[in-house]
């Protein structure tokens, strides 16, 4: 089959999250012994789930961060206090469980899916997934990162990892990267699919001097430039991909979309993931229904893209380091949103009448 229409298949076969479902899970979690609203964004997390899931109390057990490992031509232009070497490096120390993320997931027993598609050097790791596309990416500041046909295959073997997970049994999806370089594409993304210039999205990523710091705004203003010139498209998200992008976002971009293609709920985590994310729901918007927000990124951009995607993070701890590690505490969030879901008791249940809510319940309403 063509893997462009393969793609749009899945894309245009996505489903919307159970509506009927999610109300009855809000009645449920009203008539439970607590004032209204009084979990505030723990209740939406479960109603959320329940539409996902189509079950109004819901477990969380089997949770996988997959991790997107790809190097990015760019990093050539000086945007990267970090050499190249760095995501390969990482890549190997997920599987070792040593890096922030794995060794907080390892913590709360969550399992890491450390995936390579487009890892520039050569390894011997067995541990990591080897679904490698090409050797790195282009320049973007002078030529495309990727051709369309290889945007394309990073974006299904985000799906195929989707997929894995619902067969495996997973309940829940964390999407995180290795990418030295990957805060540029990210920022060039995003410029392109908001208008914005670089000096609106463009951080430091994992440090920079400030002369650096200018030299990556440069260079995000030189892709665009190119890219106006050669596509100005924004509305095609494979283009944008392909012109600015990397094998990493494309691949989490398909994570996304394959997680809601199995209603899986997914879990965005920092800068990286939320343009990843950003770029499946333009493709689709219901994809958005299946996505829940971890932490706010440091990156400047990380508010120009939650405000496109109208989607508040929960969690403000000055975090800025990828990997999927706000995954892994977004991941505590739900787990407690599921148990007052599972485990409270209802006004009901525990012999008080909530007559003298009646009022107060109307009035929210």
């Amino acid at each position: 089959m063509d893997r462009e229409k393969e793609l749009f298949d899945i894309i245009n076969a996505i489903e919307e999250t159970d509506k009927t479902k999610s109300d009855e899970a809000e009645k449920y979690i009203d008539s439970l012994i607590k004032p209204p609203r009084s979990l505030g964004k723990l209740e939406k997390i479960a109603i959320s789930l329940a539409g996902i899931t189509k079950k109004i109390k819901n477990n969380i057990d089997k949770k996988r961060i997959v991790v997107l490992c790809a190097d990015n031509g760019v990093v050539s232009e000086g945007v990267s206090s970090a050499p190249v070497s760095v995501t390969l490096s990482q890549a190997v120390n997920m599987t070792r469980k040593i890096t922030g993320m794995s060794s907080m997931a390892e913590h709360f027993g969550i399992e890491t899916e450390i995936v390579d598609v487009g890892i520039s050097s050569d390894y011997n790791c067995p541990e990591i997934l080897d679904r490698r596309i090409r050797e790195g990416t282009g320049n973007i500041a002078v030529t495309r990162a990727l051709e369309r046909e290889e945007v394309i295959r990073a974006i299904l073997t985000g799906v195929e990892c989707a997929d894995r997970a619902k067969s495996d049994g997973v309940d829940i999806l964390g999407v995180g990267e290795m990418g030295i370089g990957n805060t540029t594409t990210s920022a060039a993304v995003l410029a392109a699919i908001s208008g914005l210039a670089a000096f609106d999205v463009v951080g430091r990523g994992g440090g920079l001097t400030d002369e650096a710091f200018e030299k990556k705004k440069n260079v995000v203003d030189k892709a665009l430039f190119r890219f106006k010139n050669e596509c100005n498209s924004t509305k095609d998200i494979i283009e944008i991909l392909g012109h600015l992008g990397g094998l990493d976002i494309a691949a989490m971009c398909g994570v996304f979309l394959g997680a809601a293609k199995n209603r899986i709920p997914v879990v965005i985590d920092g800068y990286i993931s939320i343009v990843a994310a950003l770029c499946a729901t333009k493709l689709n918007e219901r994809v958005s229904a299946y996505l829940f927000p971890s932490h706010k990124s440091k990156e400047n951009g990380y508010k120009v893209a939650s405000k496109l995607m109208k989607m508040e993070p929960w969690l403000d701890l000055d975090m800025g380091l990828g990997e999927g590690s706000g995954c892994v505490l977004a991941f505590q969030v739900i787990e407690a949103a599921c148990a007052f879901t599972n485990n409270m008791a209802t006004f009901k249940d525990g012999g008080i009448c909530d007559d003298y809510l009646k009022d107060i319940r109307k009035q929210e309403r």
